[in-house]
């Protein structure tokens, strides 16, 4: 009898020990669920139903999606964002690991060099776009002059939607290329000097040593920076709604458009936001399954 109530004691202990990690993170589990998961639902449960500003509607089903991929205002919204995440990112991505590549190397006035590198990181997004604004107005902003001057354009920047998505990659570079080169750097710190110094001493190249040692190791962190900035790009919001003045749409300043109360197109506006929701999570996961396979290489 003895035996088998100590049996029972341990078999409860082992339960109540395997239930802990649950009961633990049940809370933060409660919070993401009425903070993002019950929202993200409701969106999704609206967007199936011809809603208004009073009540739910009507039930469409996948009406409200079969109107919004004929809009052609969404499907240039969609395009203007494809372009700008692409494009931004992958010359960020150049560009980054360039500039930590620079600011990794022991020199004088190294210190103030990553300071002032990071200052237009530090500028809100805003305010980045109204500067940049006025440098593309034509005639007499600087950077529209110069374009004029090069023959690079024939027409008002802030005049041509295509032009001023354009616009909006270049502020956008110069803006948050330094943080990606940040998150590189970061990476650059955790190669071991020795074994660089090991490939020149057995007659490796510069080039040969960032493209056979240096970039291999830094992958991590690329695809981390190129995470971060592409889920960033493609839920850019305000350098389009400032800088392009509402006469260019991202997908972000689109599902806005939609669901303001002077607009009142909720059912299309609830299966926009469905549709960047989705297809940012589908974006997330991608990169999160090549950081696995990468780790899993490593």
């Amino acid at each position: 009898m003895t035996s088998t109530a100590t049996l029972h004691r341990r078999t409860r202990r082992i339960k109540e020990s395997r239930a802990l990690p649950y009961l633990l993170i049940a809370p933060a589990v409660a919070i993401v669920a009425a903070v993002v998961i019950w929202p993200v639902a409701q969106t999704i449960w609206l967007s199936l139903y011809a809603g208004t500003i009073r009540n739910t509607g009507d039930f469409v089903g996948m009406e409200n999606y079969q109107t919004l991929f004929a809009d052609p205002d969404f499907l240039r919204a969609l395009s203007n964002t494809g372009v700008f995440t692409v494009c931004s990112v992958a010359v960020e991505l150049v560009l980054g690991v360039a500039v930590a590549l620079i600011i990794n190397r022991g020199f004088r006035g190294r210190g103030l060099v990553r300071a002032v590198t990071l200052v237009p990181w530090a500028f809100p997004t805003a305010i980045s776009a109204i500067i940049f604004r006025l440098m593309f107005t034509d005639p007499n902003g600087l950077l529209s002059w110069v374009a004029y001057n090069l023959q690079l354009i024939d027409q008002p920047i802030l005049g041509s939607q295509d032009l001023m998505v354009i616009a909006a990659v270049i502020v956008d570079i110069w803006k948050t290329t330094p943080f990606v080169a940040l998150l590189i750097l970061a990476g650059l710190q955790t190669i071991p000097e020795d074994t660089l110094e090991a490939a020149a001493m057995d007659g490796a190249g510069a080039l040969q040593r960032f493209f056979r040692i240096i970039l291999p190791l830094l992958v991590p962190s690329i695809l981390i920076a190129a995470l971060f900035r592409t889920l960033d790009a493609y839920r850019v919001y305000e350098l389009f709604w400032v800088m392009g003045n509402r006469q260019v749409d991202s997908l972000s300043t689109y599902v806005y458009e939609g669901v303001r109360v002077s607009q009142l197109q909720f059912p299309t506006g609830s299966a926009a936001s469905v549709f960047v929701f989705v297809t940012a999570f589908i974006i997330a996961l991608f990169f999160v399954i090549a950081l696995g396979a990468r780790r899993n290489k490593v």
